[in-house]
């Protein structure tokens, strides 16, 4: 079930958010755990075991993790996190990258006449963000950060919360622990907090992020062999702006939901395109991934706290996972490692820190941005041949213009709003629109609040009801 079908905006939300508001406070936590898994059973079908095996571990093993006064039982404590993680790794690593892992050995196989039995698995919708939650539980609990969930109903509701159950954001259990105690009054005031920033989302996603779909698609699926100069950089351009307004998009709507239930959840990003430095890019860009890696592998590793060449290591070690962790290809691999490297050549130069004359920050903003258009290449790229031959085509210039295909899939309007997309490239780094839109009572964010919950959601509600949405991109994460 996607946030932008006619199912979910016109049938389950509303009966959720009318049950949440009618039914005493008490139920809360179990309306929206009975909806999650109603909502992820929909999305995941015969997969939902899954979750819910995973659950079942992390919640029995949370009390017996918690730090006691003098510590007695920390070799003990340490065994059973180390169990639970590894089942939580375990399950990921299996349905994820099995497939991945016995092509490469069966390619390997082949160079010496054999061959290796293949895997295929389908990949269970959500399984990359529920495990982060699991982890993160299990971590912080063992750290004595936050107490034990003993009742399941609160535990469901922190794992398995629809709004931010399959694509995120990220949250960290200390984030929302403070929120799962049923003790807020104010329902009505967070339905009308959360809803323009759901209705800011959905405008991302159903207006501007599956408009430029089409034609996105369309260059990247160009053979090498006729791929152009212009096409290049049509397609890179075209899916820097997609995957920035869908995954954002998405990341407004879950923060809305959850807002209207009454839960803040992380903010996931503040104007990414704005950066100046690489280093600040991923502090922008899908933030909440950025501190689960900084505060559970990063740190643990020892973080900058031992020596530049440590610090490096550490740097390429989160990076190799942050792709591996998008998925399982060659393509996700790179564009970890060339985010990585970016990381390791600004601070090795000290040039993380953003420059103080216009000009040197107008230059390192284009220089950033340029950077991060050849990584989303290979981000989208079905394979590395393919991706290398269309970086390479935007470095040669040529006088060849765009495919039949690729015309036929940019009409005007898609024109006119990929024109419109690219104004997120030039605009300044604060203020972040969705919390303007969420808590300002300013005369620009009222009149934002007022087109966007009228001329916007009308916009996108008659194209969904056409037909016209896919699915989310990060739902194949």
């Amino acid at each position: 079930m996607s946030f932008a079908s006619p199912l979910f905006l016109w049938f389950f939300t509303p009966v959720v958010l009318a049950a949440v508001l009618l039914c005493p406070r008490s139920w809360r936590n179990g309306i929206i755990a009975v909806a999650s898994l109603f909502f992820y059973a929909v999305a995941a079908g015969a997969d939902t075991w899954l979750l819910l095996v995973a659950m079942v571990v992390n919640y029995s093993v949370g009390p017996f993790l918690e730090p006691d006064q003098w510590d007695r039982r920390a070799a003990g404590r340490r065994r059973l996190l180390i169990m639970a993680v590894s089942v939580d790794l375990g399950l990921l690593v299996i349905w994820k990258y099995a497939g991945f892992a016995t092509e490469q050995l069966d390619a390997l196989a082949q160079v010496f006449g054999g061959d290796f039995p293949v895997t295929h698995l389908i990949l269970p919708v959500g399984i990359s963000f529920y495990t982060f939650h699991h982890i993160s539980y299990v971590v912080d609990v063992y750290r004595g950060e936050r107490h034990a969930l003993r009742n399941p109903v609160s535990f469901i509701t922190y794992i398995a919360m629809f709004p931010q159950l399959i694509a995120g954001p990220i949250v960290r259990y200390r984030e929302i622990s403070d929120q799962l105690p049923q003790v807020r009054s104010h329902r009505l005031d967070d339905i009308a907090s959360g809803f323009p920033r759901f209705a800011l989302g959905l405008c991302k996603k159903a207006i501007i992020a599956d408009s430029l779909s089409p034609f996105v698609t369309a260059c990247f699926a160009t053979p090498s062999d006729q791929m152009t100069f212009a096409m290049a950089w049509l397609g890179a351009i075209g899916y820097t702006l997609q995957l920035y307004f869908d995954f954002s998009g998405y990341s407004d709507m879950a923060i809305g939901l959850g807002r209207m239930l009454g839960f803040r959840l992380p903010e996931n990003f503040a104007r990414p395109y704005s950066s100046v430095t690489i280093t600040e890019f991923w502090r922008r860009w899908h933030m909440s991934l950025s501190r689960w890696f900084r505060d559970y592998v990063y740190i643990p590793l020892g973080g900058n706290r031992h020596g530049a060449g440590k610090t490096y290591r550490n740097l390429c070690v989160v990076f190799v996972l942050t792709g591996f962790w998008h998925g399982a290809n060659w393509t996700f691999l790179v564009w970890g490692l060339f985010h990585g490297a970016l990381l390791i050549i600004e601070r090795g130069f000290h040039l993380d820190d953003a420059p103080s004359g216009t000009r040197a920050r107008i230059a390192r903003r284009a220089l950033t941005m340029f950077l991060v258009v050849i990584g989303w290449v290979f981000f989208k790229s079905a394979d590395l041949s393919s991706a290398l031959a269309m970086v390479g085509h935007m470095f040669l210039p040529d006088f060849d213009g765009l495919s039949d295909t690729v015309v036929t899939a940019l009409t005007n309007q898609r024109l006119v709003i990929m024109l419109a997309a690219l104004a997120i490239l030039f605009m300044p780094a604060q203020p972040v629109t969705g919390p303007l839109l969420e808590s300002s009572r300013s005369t620009p964010a009222t009149v934002l609040r007022i087109g966007v919950m009228t001329v916007g959601i009308v916009y996108a509600a008659v194209l969904i009801a056409s037909g016209t949405f896919s699915p989310f991109l990060y739902y194949q994460f």
